[in-house]
């Protein structure tokens, strides 16, 4: 027994001394911190660099979502113009000792035999497990007061319809589905299939961090506004849990649409939400940090400059942050030229518990004629004189538990005096969520605003989210 404890004393002291030998990667970190515009009375975004440096056995890089196809065929060519030095970037953190885990969604079925996928399912289960860690996650609290700077709300395609209608047939030619094309990782990223580890889940995911020491996470992958934010082993998650996190903001890209909010071409859009990210979530590097040289550029970003910052909406253009209850400040001009009809949406995040199709409604007191969607599905029962007023109630197959929902709100008004004045409640048996905060909003009339072609937890932002505690 002495003979075994002292064999552990050895180990721990070799542990600990291989730590303190590690080579280190010297890394700059991009921030943004809000200071106060005295001239413009309002608040401008600053740039701050800080270097430090990284125990490379203490880091691990995670490769996000980088498929072997997507529905987009511009996301394609993108991913496949930096993919190869992003392979690059992970044989330099693998060769100075960091740990590479491959994360690409929806395939792990591909991987059932492969070592690194065994090496993830095996590795041993960390001493506490953090709340959430298996669930997407759309929104930490430094994000609650940020205005998202993009509308994702259309999927983000920015394909030429022919082309993209063109990729859609080959894609089915290939025996894909054209919405979820992906099986495997991009075979431009290699797997070492004696270190690395591949793991879809939040958990396994955490399990392999824990056990391997890993105290930094860098994140590389895409789509940056959805996924490589989101998914249980994106940003959010190894924020809120602690880690020290970097982006890799030269090996990303973002799901933006230059024809929506607030209509910039695509790396502009891009650019905007990694000013999202190093203000609100985590700071950023680039890959010449490890590899040298000149950060990535894309052959396809044709502009003079780079750019972040937030930009102007208007409702009656696009959807727009609004708090929930208040009214609208409008010119007379606007209320004589804009339709009497206003649409309201948000995401709501509904619990296990919620799921009692009899009992789970919408109440609204707004006395106002109004219809409610869920999902994209109408309510079944509406206020009518036989019901009680301000009531909806919705069918079973309209709502996810413990997911991400869309509810959407069309409300004609007689008049533009007054906006929502009672928060709206859903309620379910003995629960209730009080919907009152940051909802999106906008004028006119189109019935195609009653849903988004993408689940909410992709196409929704930052600042129409509502969800309770588990």
């Amino acid at each position: 027994m002495r003979r075994f404890h002292g064999l552990l004393v050895v180990w721990g002291i070799c542990m600990l001394t291989n730590v303190a030998s590690a080579e280190t990667i010297s890394l700059r970190f991009q921030s943004r911190r809000g200071v106060s515009d005295e001239s413009t009375k309002s608040e401008r975004s600053v740039v701050e660099v800080v270097e430090r440096e990284w125990n490379a056995q203490q880091t691990a890089v995670i490769v996000c979502d980088v498929w072997d196809a997507h529905h987009c065929l511009n996301a394609v060519r993108r991913l496949e113009e930096f993919a190869p030095r992003m392979n690059e970037v992970l044989k330099e953190a693998r060769k100075r000792g960091a740990t590479i885990v491959h994360s690409p969604s929806d395939c792990m079925a591909a991987y059932e035999s492969h070592p690194a996928r065994k090496r993830a399912i095996t590795a041993p289960a960390a001493k506490s497990k953090p709340k959430d860690v298996e669930h997407w996650c759309s929104r930490i609290p430094s994000e609650e007061k940020a205005v998202y700077p993009i509308d994702q709300s259309d999927g983000g395609e920015d394909d030429d319809p022919a082309e993209h209608a063109e990729w859609a047939a080959k894609l089915k030619a290939m025996g894909r589905n054209p919405g979820m094309p992906w099986k495997t990782q991009s075979k431009l990223i290699e797997i070492d299939a004696d270190r690395d580890f591949i793991s879809d889940r939040g958990d396994e995911v955490w399990n392999v961090l824990e056990s391997r020491g890993i105290k930094n996470v860098i994140l590389v992958g895409v789509h940056l506004n959805m996924c490589v934010l989101g998914r249980p082993f994106g940003l959010r998650q190894m924020v809120r849990n602690g880690k020290n996190v970097a982006l890799m903001r030269d090996m990303t890209d973002c799901m933006y649409n230059p024809k929506r909010w607030p209509q910039v071409d695509h790396f502009t859009g891009n650019d905007l939400v990694i000013a999202h990210v190093e203000r609100f979530v985590c700071p950023t590097i680039t890959s010449d940090q490890l590899l040298g040289g000149e950060p990535f550029r894309s052959k396809y970003n044709t502009r003079n400059s780079q750019v972040g910052g937030e930009a102007t909406r208007r409702p009656y253009d696009d959807w727009v942050s609004v708090f929930v209850p208040s009214g609208w400040a409008l010119t007379t001009a606007d209320i004589k030229s804009l339709p009497r009809v206003a649409w309201y949406r948000c995401v709501v995040r509904l619990p296990n518990n919620w799921t009692d199709a009899e009992t789970f409604r919408l109440k609204i007191a707004d006395a106002h004629p109004t219809q409610a969607w869920l999902n994209g599905h109408e309510s079944v029962v509406k206020p009518s004189k036989e019901t009680e007023r301000g009531v909806f109630q919705f069918s079973p197959e309209s709502f996810l538990a413990d997911d991400y929902n869309l509810l959407v709100l069309r409300i004609e008004y007689p008049h533009f005096a007054t906006g929502i004045k009672v928060p709206p409640m859903l309620l379910s048996g003995s629960n209730t969520l009080e919907l009152k905060g940051r909802w999106q909003f906008r004028f006119g009339d189109n019935k195609s605003w009653s849903n988004i072609p993408l689940p909410a937890k992709f196409g929704g932002s930052t600042d129409m989210l509502f969800e309770l505690d588990r």
